[in-house]
């Protein structure tokens, strides 16, 4: 990374390198295996039962039963087809759906595209400041048409952590609803919460694996109209020509992370306490993360100097973060997860994002705060 780069990486919610072990892995694996794994020939035979093995290391890491991992491009792919797919599959069950305000733009557009050309209705729950939902809002936004309930368990851009074993007990207590979750920024870095959850969404380039890699979990006996078809892929939940290296290497790059949770947290927690304290010295500056949100996640601003200005001064010194959501990026708009938790425009517009993962290291934080610092204090204020 830092030979490309030259300089110091903080944008992890928004993408993260490939992990050496990973990248070592494909190259091993791409110029041997390339059948088509569903081919019968031996070749293929070979790259099926790897691909097989691959969902079996990663059923076994979510508790799950192999033919529960679905293999996906991406979490988006992954959280379309969970929402589009079990809504559509269970419209006879009912048609309304329940989210929050904050959910990734994958899941709000999703559930906007039902809305808008099929008929469904959806209930968006307000968070507070801190982006947390009023859990009796949730219970009374239940109904008896209510099939499904998608929840992120970490927001991308503001890092709250939901409640998600409390949220689903709530939703299987009130409702016959089936339960989504948005796990994408929570995988590797805080516990996973699977029980009673119908589906939930991971994405492999998060966390050190190849882009274009992504799992849905799908509950056994959860009905899902599949969004592709034409083959027999997935258990024909997916159809189209598996990406079976990016399958393969994401199990390892999951298990990596799940291994280093743990630690990596306790890393994070201690670069978070770092950062505001001395970042809280300087006046005028405010921390849009809650104190109890995902360490790996802050979201700060200071009003004196402009998200864009301040990204471009940081990365003329070699640090690099990043403002709202990269999905949100090229549509030059206030982040409507700033709007949701009563950020004023202005306020929004000198938001950034810091985000760490297991590959950040103690001089990277150190460098960042002198770099932020500078900024500040050398003529960038208005």
């Amino acid at each position: 990374m830092d030979a490309i780069n030259q300089g110091i990486y903080l944008d992890y919610a928004s993408t993260s390198p490939l992990l050496d072990e990973v990248l070592e892995a494909t190259q091993v694996l791409l110029p041997q295996f390339y059948a088509n794994p569903d081919s019968l020939h031996t070749p293929g035979s070979k790259m099926a039962a790897l691909q097989q093995r691959a969902r079996k290391q990663i059923a076994g890491l979510l508790g799950c039963q192999d033919h529960e991992v679905i293999f996906t491009s991406g979490a988006t792919e992954a959280n379309n087809m969970a929402i589009k797919g079990i809504a559509l599959a269970n419209q006879a069950k009912g048609k309304h759906i329940v989210t929050t305000a904050i959910e990734h733009k994958s899941v709000m557009s999703a559930i906007t595209q039902l809305v808008d050309h099929f008929g469904f209705e959806c209930t968006i729950l307000p968070v507070d400041a801190k982006g947390n939902i009023d859990l009796h809002q949730l219970e009374a936004s239940l109904r008896k048409d209510t099939i499904l309930v998608s929840v992120m368990a970490v927001n991308n851009e503001i890092g709250t952590v939901f409640p998600i074993d409390t949220i689903t007990q709530i939703v299987k207590r009130y409702s016959k609803a089936y339960m989504h979750v948005d796990y994408v920024q929570a995988l590797g870095k805080i516990e996973l919460q699977l029980q009673r959850v119908d589906a939930a969404s991971f994405s492999g380039h998060k966390i050190g694996g190849l882009k274009g890699s992504g799992v849905l979990f799908k509950g056994q006996n959860v009905p899902m109209l599949p969004l592709l078809s034409g083959g027999q892929q997935e258990n024909y939940q997916r159809s189209g020509t598996s990406n079976a290296i990016a399958n393969i290497t994401f199990a390892k790059a999951m298990r990596l992370a799940i291994e280093s949770q743990p630690v990596s947290y306790r890393k994070a927690t201690r670069w978070k306490q770092r950062i505001i304290s001395e970042c809280k010295q300087i006046e005028g500056w405010a921390c849009i993360s809650a104190e109890d949100a995902s360490p790996f996640i802050i979201s700060m601003a200071y009003p004196k100097v402009p998200s864009q200005i301040m990204l471009n001064a940081l990365d003329q010194k070699g640090i690099y973060v990043s403002a709202i959501s990269t999905c949100s990026t090229k549509s030059q708009q206030v982040s409507y997860v700033h709007q949701a938790i009563g950020l004023s425009d202005d306020r929004s517009r000198s938001v950034i994002r810091v985000s760490l993962s297991s590959m950040t290291k103690d001089e990277d934080v150190e460098a960042f705060i002198q770099a932020y610092k500078e900024v500040i204090f050398h003529g960038y204020s208005t």
